[in-house]
Order: structure tokens, then C-alpha cells, then sequence
């Protein structure tokens, strides 16, 4: 599995690592952070807590795949305010992710894919209007709505949560069995 890391490094990821899930360090008050709703999607997007599920059902989700590719983005910055270049380094990252998911799929029979700030896959969520999810099978959840504790995860995985000043660092990951 080592070629997945090569391929996401060539295809613009700053750094990847592959972990056991066992070393993932979850942290279920997250989902407090989730409910105070500063991304706006709490309620309103079905990969979003609290639709997405229960924090103890998700971490045993997550918890029955035996390892997990983790990788980070990181971009630059105008300056600490420059939320177009953020905008514009999601985008990047969803990319990566997107492209990659291919990959992924033709190699493993089973996997959870996990993003920075969840599913976007619809213009607008169904869940706006009460109707169930349009693309199930491919709706992305964040690492947060599965209580992973990222600032940790990258200690984990040997990466940088903050890369310098006037940058953005965005993670994902991939959690597989062989």
C-alpha cells in the first residue's frame, strides 16, 4: 500500500501516512463542537452530525477497518483573513480526494472515505427538504463527525497540524482493509 502514498504525494498531497486504526485517537465530546454549528451544516446535510449518526456508532464504524491512509494538503495564504484562498485550497483538497477515491476503489473492495468539512457531493443537501440522501454511497463525512481528533491524528501520523504562518492545512482519509 505503500504506492497509495506515492501516488497521493505526485498527486498533490503534502504528506501521507498509513496508520492502524487502532492508533486513530477519537474523542466523542467533538460532536460538541459540531452541535454549536459554526459550519452552518449541523442539522442540514446528511453526512453531518447529528444525522450522520451517533458518535459511538460511527467510531465502531470506523473501528472495523484495519487501517487507515491519512493524508494533509497544505496551502498557502495572502494573510490569516484570506477566506478565498481557503475556499480555493478545499477545493484543492476535495480534488485530491476526489481523484484519489478511484484509486482507492480499484483496489480495495471496502472503505470509508473521510474529508475536511464534510460531504458536498449536492449543490443542496436533501436533507433541506426532508428527503433522503441522493447518492448514499457517496456521501463524505468529516473526520470530526467520526470524533477523530485530528490535531492528534497527525502527531500520529508524523505530520504538522499547523504549518506555518499564512497557511491552511486540510486532512483526509481513507480507512481500508487489505
Amino acid at each position: 500500500m505503500k504506492e497509495f502514498i506515492e501516488t497521493l504525494l505526485q498527486a498533490g498531497a503534502y504528506k501521507a501516512a498509513i496508520i492502524e486504526t487502532s492508533q486513530i485517537p477519537f474523542d466523542k465530546t467533538l460532536r460538541d463542537y459540531c452541535a454549536m454549528n459554526y459550519c452552518g451544516q449541523y442539522g442540514k446535510n446528511w453526512a453531518c452530525p447529528p444525522c450522520v449518526g451517533e458518535p459511538d456508532e460511527l467510531i465502531e464504524r470506523a473501528k472495523k477497518y484495519k487501517y487507515a491512509l491519512v493524508f494533509q494538503t497544505v496551502s498557502e495564504l495572502e494573510d490569516s483573513f484570506d477566506f478565498e484562498g481557503m475556499q480555493a485550497a478545499s477545493n484543492r483538497h476535495a480534488k485530491l480526494s476526489e481523484t484519489f477515491r478511484g484509486i482507492v476503489a480499484e483496489n480495495t473492495l471496502e472503505y470509508l472515505e473521510l474529508t475536511a468539512g464534510g460531504c458536498n457531493i449536492c449543490k443542496q443537501c436533501a436533507k433541506l427538504h426532508d428527503e433522503p440522501c441522493r447518492f448514499p454511497e457517496k456521501a463524505i463525512s468529516s473526520l470530526e463527525a467520526y470524533c477523530m481528533q485530528v490535531s492528534q491524528l497527525a502527531e500520529v501520523c508524523g505530520m504538522k497540524y499547523i504549518n506555518g504562518k499564512d497557511t491552511v492545512t486540510y486532512f483526509g482519509a481513507y480507512l481500508y482493509n487489505k
